[in-house]
């Protein structure tokens, strides 16, 4: 995959009203673009310049700033230009026109950082380190991402394979000097290296998990009999108004999904329809729902009314659930008890499955905390480091796993070319994170595509 010469267009800043707005321009040969835009030639490298931006037919369309950047010390190692206007969808579009007209295209998304990506100003790792800091969740992902954009990953990676480079070149040189009574290779030394390595990675594999769940997040999903206080708990826990509560029965009948952090992980809910017989093909319909997101979810929260306890229709629900799925029982409404209870010893035990029953109120936030706690240790979520961890991807954590498997291999074979192999075929793994040695057309597709249109 080549780099274009096209010079391409696109709004890099949210398409709403806003203070400020910035159009992005990147390319080659785009004076006479700028010049009939603002009357005069490119402005100094890196030093905004005031100017007023006209529409072919000569009048104003706004007034502000423009900043050069020429290739190749540039985001996208191509010249750069940036127009900083007042943050209107209409002067941006019209903007966005003119450059059009003048033989710009519309960029694709994530084009500019792919551009980048060719023109060696970055690695596929910081490429997609980009889009992760663009949708981090929490602070600590942010850093995660930020960390990454700076290279560290791309570092680390770079170290195993040059530690990996260095092995082979150990191995052939046994090959070269086989017959020639110079000792070049140790076989406990070169094992206890490749043991070495194999440590290194498998500690890296276990951050790049933690990282993962930092990007990722967990899905949890709450489920239960109508109107035991499904919605009004997602509310309570994301602190915002996702779903509509009444006491009629059967209000929720399609997935409401809201969003929280816990830890610096990101917790994406989802309130289901309540369970129950029906003839309404509605309701019956987002039942359906409810079970498939059951099953995909790392988490279910059965919420029953704990004045009613456990009923005959909740066993049935945790029944249907897989046995594996890590599973709560959540009281709620525990602020309508009329006299204090041990909701715990009351509903804990055989019949609730021996699941862990936690007593809160949805409606004065009673026990909220404690569930909170609950649904981390139920996913077996340990607390994160505050160190930024190493943002990976799961096409990252794939690929360090490849990489695991042929050092194993490696271990385990005794014949010096089949190790030579693994090795060769472990860095041909590893060199795919940062995409400098190994780059797939379509998965450069893949990748970007996923970006946004302006980075």
């Amino acid at each position: 995959m080549e780099s274009s010469p096209d010079i391409i267009v696109a709004q890099a800043t949210a398409p709403i009203p806003s203070g400020i707005g910035v159009l992005r321009l990147s390319g080659r040969s785009m004076e006479a673009l700028v010049r009939s835009l603002t009357g005069k030639g490119y402005p100094a490298a890196r030093l905004a310049s005031l100017r007023s931006f006209h529409n072919r037919s000569g009048e104003i369309i706004d007034r502000g700033l423009i900043l050069y950047f020429p290739a190749p010390n540039s985001y996208t190692g191509e010249d750069v230009v940036e127009l900083h206007t007042h943050g209107s969808p209409v002067v941006l579009q019209e903007l966005q026109v003119h450059c059009l007209q003048w033989g710009a295209r519309l960029a694709n998304p994530g084009e500019f950082t792919l551009r980048a990506y060719l023109n060696n100003k970055i690695d596929l790792n910081q490429a997609e380190a980009v889009a992760d800091l663009i949708h981090a969740e929490s602070s600590q992902a942010a850093r995660s991402a930020a960390m990454a954009l700076s290279g560290k990953f791309s570092e680390v990676i770079h170290f195993l394979i040059s530690d990996l480079t260095t092995l082979r070149v150990r191995l052939e040189s046994d090959f070269d000097f086989s017959d020639e009574e110079v000792p070049v290779f140790q076989e406990n030394s070169f094992r206890s290296s490749l043991n070495h390595l194999l440590e290194r990675l498998t500690r890296l594999v276990e951050n790049s998990r933690q990282g993962a769940l930092l990007r990722e997040g967990k899905n949890i999903v709450l489920i239960g009999s109508p109107n035991v206080g499904k919605s009004s708990l997602l509310n309570a826990l994301t602190e915002e108004d996702h779903a509509l509560v009444t006491p009629i029965a059967g209000t929720t009948r399609d997935l409401i999904r809201g969003h929280m952090v816990l830890q610096g992980i990101p917790i994406h809910l989802v309130d289901t329809a309540g369970i129950r017989k029906t003839d309404d093909f509605v309701e019956l319909a987002g039942i359906e729902r409810t079970w498939l997101a059951a099953n995909k979810s790392d988490l279910a929260l059965i919420v029953v009314d704990v004045r009613k306890g456990v009923t005959e229709e909740d066993r049935s629900l945790i029944g249907r659930l897989h046995p594996d799925q890590p599973k709560l029982i959540v009281a709620n409404k525990m602020d309508l008890l009329s006299q204090e209870h041990d909701v715990v010893s009351e509903m804990q035990g055989p019949a609730a499955g021996l699941l862990p029953v936690i007593p809160v109120s949805a409606h004065t936030g009673e026990g909220l905390e404690g569930l909170k706690q609950k649904m981390l240790s139920g996913m077996e979520i340990d607390r994160v480091s505050e160190v930024p961890l190493l943002l990976a991807r799961e096409r990252h954590i794939g690929i360090l796993g490849q990489a695991m498997s042929h050092l194993r291999e490696a271990l385990k074979t005794v014949e010096s070319e089949f190790v030579a192999e693994e090795l060769r075929q472990a860095q041909l793994k590893l060199a795919q994170i940062s995409g400098k040695e190994f780059a797939a057309d379509d998965l450069l597709g893949e990748i970007f595509s996923r970006f946004c249109i302006g980075k």
